[in-house]
């Protein structure tokens, strides 16, 4: 398989001083002497205009003769080359593709909105200059694959699925080094370099949004009522012994399950408690 192979070019410089001489030799030549040689000098300086070439920083030129591949200019300047290559510039420089969030579907079949941030640039401009017909069209396509695969990998949340180890929405580092793995593999034969994939968007499809927030919401009361009455047990137990411990009154147990209801009605109820004052005795 061919590869990536530099090419220096000739200063650039020094070739505008020759064609200077080319321009100037076949102008006066032909004014004075009036020699048809002089005619091919001033040919060969309009031959030679074309090899002219500028390669900014972290840019390069793929050069091409007659469908053979001679080399590349990695090295930033102004250069001269054959004027019979064609010259193809790709820019090395860091690059970010925010793709738009699109709908798939998670592990479970949940239907999902995510969308990807990707840093990438080209590390070998033979490969994205032949090896693909469109280098920028084919990451964009390639990393919608690599989403697609992914989010098909590993359920949205553990909701429904709770031995996932891995989820979309909590995954974070976990889930981004699969997705670097995934689009570098994929992206590898176009010579594309995966600096950095982060999701940037998760959601729910709006077809099933609204549920899936109700059932968050429903996990979440009962997680916290679940707390709620952990802790008022503990409480009315504490109470229990201090009134025991300190004999500050005699209960028997028909006394002590009114006061065990009243103090979890007071501590569990999403309202404040409205007391009730018995001036009588406790049965009355």
């Amino acid at each position: 398989m061919r590869q990536e192979k530099y090419f220096t070019g000739i200063s650039g410089f020094l070739m505008v001083f020759v064609v200077l001489l080319l321009l100037v030799g076949g102008i006066l030549g032909m004014m004075y002497i009036k020699h048809p040689i002089f005619i091919l000098s001033f040919l060969l300086f309009l031959f030679c205009i074309p090899g002219f070439t500028v390669v900014n920083p972290n840019q390069s030129a793929v050069l091409v003769l007659f469908g053979a591949y001679k080399g590349t200019i990695l090295s930033n300047g102004f250069f001269w080359v054959n004027p019979l290559f064609v010259k193809r510039k790709i820019s090395l420089r860091a690059r970010n593709l925010d793709s738009d969030p699109i709908k798939v579907n998670d592990k479970i079949g949940n239907p999902i909105m995510i969308g990807v941030v990707l840093v990438w640039r080209v590390n070998d401009t033979y490969k994205a200059a032949f090896d693909v017909n469109d280098y920028e069209h084919f990451v964009s396509i390639q990393s919608e694959a690599a989403i697609r695969h992914m989010a098909g990998s590993y359920p949205y949340d553990n909701f429904e699925d709770e031995q996932a180890e891995i989820t979309l929405r909590s995954g974070g580092n976990d889930v981004s080094e699969l997705l670097e793995s995934e689009l570098t593999d994929r992206l590898a034969i176009a010579g594309i370099e995966v600096m950095e994939a982060r999701i940037n968007y998760l959601a729910y499809a709006s077809e099933i949004a609204g549920a899936m927030l109700r059932r968050q919401q429903a996990t979440a009361v009962v997680a916290a009522r679940f707390k709620i009455v952990e802790g008022a047990v503990s409480m009315v137990d504490m109470a229990l012994e201090e009134l025991a411990e300190k004999d500050i009154v005699d209960l028997d147990e028909d006394k002590k399950a009114t006061m065990v209801s009243n103090l979890m009605v007071v501590l569990c109820s999403d309202k404040d408690a409205t007391p009730v004052l018995n001036t009588g005795s406790l049965y009355q």
